[in-house]
C-alpha cells in the first residue's frame, strides 16, 4: 500500500472481510483446487497402465485408499502460506508453494524407498506438479481480486498519539485488507498535520460526519490512557449505525499476529492476556502426548544423524560435540538444554555480550549448516522426553537474560507462562534476535502464541518449521 495519503473512496461496495475470512477463503480455493490436481493424477496414473478398464473401473478396484488423502496433505503442506503477510505478496506465496511441493516431493521419496509397497510414481508426481501450478495461478487470481478497492473497506483511526503513529507504521510495513482514509484527534495543533502519509481529517465531534463522508466500515481506537466522555460517546453513536470498533491492540494482533507489548498496559495484560490464555486439561494432556510422541520419533531420528553430525564436528573443531547449558523454563524453573557444539568459542555461554549476530566469526563452518538447518537443535528431543521442554513454545533463555531482558522489555517474564520450545510461533517469523528490539519483536509473538495457543495452532507451527528448515531460514 502506498504512503500517499488516499482520498476516499465514493461510490463502491466495500466487502468488510476480517483476516481470518480471507484466510478461510484461500484455504477453500487451495482445496478445490488440490481436487482438480487430484482428477488429473488418477487420469495419469490409469491411462499409463495398459488395462481393458474403464476410468470409472480403475478408480473402483485399483485406486488406492491413501491416494484420497493427497488433496488434504496438500492444505497441510500449505500451512507455511496462509500468514496474512504471505497470502497478500505473491513473490511470498510463490516461494512458500514451491517449499510446500519439495517436501511433499521428499516425504514421498522417503516413503517410496522405505516401502515395500509397489506405489505410483506417476500419478503423485502428476499430483504435486498439477496442485502446485493450479495453487500458483488460484493465488494470483486472489492477489489481484482482493487488493482491489471493492474488497477493501475504509477506516479510520481514532487518536494520532503515539499509538495511533504505531499503528500507521504497521498498515505502510504491510499490504492490508483495508483503505486507511486518515486519521481523527481532538488536539488543535494536530488538526491538518500528516502522518505517514495519512491526514489528520478532523476532531472526534466530527466524527459521524467524516465517517459518512469517507464511507468508513472500522474505526481503529488508538487512544492510550484515559478516553474523554465525549469521545466515548461519539464511538458509542457510530457503532449503534453499524461501523465497526476495533481497539488498536486487536486490529495489531490481526494485522502482525503479535502483541503490541510497547502499547499495552497492565491491566490489559491481566484482562485480555492471563484470563484468555487458559487452555483446557484437554488441550494440556494432548500436548504432553504430542510431546512425548515427538520426543520419541526425534530420539529415532537422532540415531541416525546424531553420529554425522558428531563426526563432521569431530573432524572440523574437535571437543566438546555436545554443548549444554542453563536455561530458563517453564516459571523460570532452570535446565540443562542440550545442544550440538556450534561455535569454535567453547566456553561461549551467550552471555550479555554474546548473543548471537547476523555472519557470527564464532560459527564454524559445520556449525553455520547446522544452524540454517536447525539441526543443532535436534538433541533437545530428550529435553522434551524429560519434559523440560515442549515441541512448540517460546525459545528458553539464559536465565540472566531473562533478568536483563526484563528490566528493558514491558511484559517479558510472561513468556515463562509455558514451558519452552524446541520451535515456536516466534521462530517461525524471527529467527536469532541479536538486540533489544529483535528481542521485543520475538517477545510479541511468543505472547501471542501464548494467549491464542490451540493444537491445531502447535501443529502448523511444527509444519511450518519443517518449511524453515528445507528454506534454510536459520542464521
Amino acid at each position: 500500500m502506498s504512503t500517499s495519503n488516499k482520498s476516499a473512496p465514493t461510490g463502491q461496495t466495500s466487502w468488510r472481510l476480517r483476516p481470518g475470512e480471507r484466510r478461510f477463503i484461500i484455504v477453500i480455493g487451495d482445496f478445490a483446487f488440490a481436487w482438480v490436481a487430484f482428477g488429473l493424477g488418477v487420469y495419469s496414473w490409469a491411462s499409463a497402465l495398459v488395462i481393458d478398464q474403464t476410468l470409472m473401473g480403475f478408480i473402483r478396484e485399483r485406486l488406492q485408499s491413501w491416494f484420497y488423502l493427497l488433496p488434504l496433505v496438500w492444505i497441510v503442506l500449505l500451512v507455511d502460506s496462509y500468514d496474512s503477510r504471505t497470502s497478500t505478496d505473491l513473490r511470498k506465496t510463490f516461494r512458500s508453494v514451491a517449499v510446500s511441493a519439495l517436501i511433499g516431493g521428499f516425504i514421498y521419496l522417503v516413503i517410496y524407498f522405505a516401502s515395500e509397497a509397489l506405489l505410483p510414481r506417476r500419478g503423485v508426481a502428476v499430483f504435486l506438479l498439477a496442485a502446485t501450478i493450479l495453487t500458483i495461478i488460484w493465488r494470483y487470481v486472489y492477489i489481484k481480486i482482493f487488493s482491489a478497492q471493492r474488497f477493501m473497506h475504509s477506516v479510520m483511526i481514532v487518536g494520532a498519539g503515539e499509538t495511533g503513529r504505531a499503528m500507521v507504521n504497521v498498515i505502510n510495513s504491510i499490504q492490508p485488507p483495508f483503505l486507511l482514509v486518515g486519521l481523527i484527534d481532538d488536539d488543535p495543533e494536530k488538526q491538518g498535520q500528516v502522518i505517514g502519509g495519512y491526514h489528520i481529517l478532523g476532531s472526534s465531534d466530527q466524527l459521524q460526519v467524516l465517517a459518512d463522508a469517507n464511507r468508513v466500515a472500522e474505526l481503529i481506537v488508538a487512544i492510550s490512557g484515559k478516553m474523554q466522555p465525549d469521545t466515548f460517546q461519539q464511538l458509542i453513536e457510530v457503532q449503534e449505525k453499524g461501523i465497526l470498533i476495533t481497539r488498536m491492540p486487536v486490529a495489531y494482533e490481526e494485522l502482525m499476529e503479535r502483541v503490541p507489548v510497547q502499547y499495552l498496559e497492565a491491566d490489559w495484560i491481566l484482562g485480555s492476556f492471563v484470563d484468555e490464555s487458559r487452555v483446557s486439561t484437554f488441550y494440556s494432556v494432548t500436548k504432553r502426548l504430542l510431546d512425548m510422541l515427538g520426543g520419541l520419533i526425534g530420539v529415532v531420528g537422532l540415531v541416525v544423524i546424531a553420529p554425522l553430525i558428531s563426526l563432521a564436528i569431530l573432524i572440523e573443531s574437535g571437543r566438546p560435540i555436545v554443548f549444554q547449558q542453563t536455561r530458563a523454563g517453564k516459571g523460570g524453573d532452570p535446565f540443562k538444554i542440550l545442544k550440538f557444539r556450534t561455535m569454535w568459542v567453547t566456553n561461549a555461554d551467550g552471555g550479555l555480550g554474546d548473543m548471537t549476530q547476523e555472519d557470527d566469526q564464532r560459527v564454524t563452518a559445520v556449525g553455520k549448516v547446522l544452524r540454517k538447518t536447525h539441526l543443532d537443535e535436534t538433541l533437545q528431543f530428550i529435553n522434551v522426553l524429560r519434559g523440560d521442554m515442549s515441541l512448540v513454545g517460546p525459545r528458553p533463555e539464559l536465565p540472566r537474560l531473562v533478568d536483563h531482558f526484563q528490566e528493558r522489555i514491558p511484559f517479558y517474564r510472561a513468556r515463562l507462562l509455558v514451558k519452552p520450545g524446541i520451535t515456536g510461533w516466534a521462530q517461525n517469523h524471527i529467527n536469532y534476535a541479536a538486540s533489544i528490539e529483535e528481542t521485543t519483536v520475538k517477545l510479541e509473538y511468543d505472547l501471542y502464541y501464548i494467549k491464542h495457543r490451540t493444537l491445531w495452532m502447535d501443529i502448523g507451527i511444527i509444519l511450518r518449521t519443517f518449511a524453515a528448515v528445507f528454506g534454510f531460514r536459520g542464521r
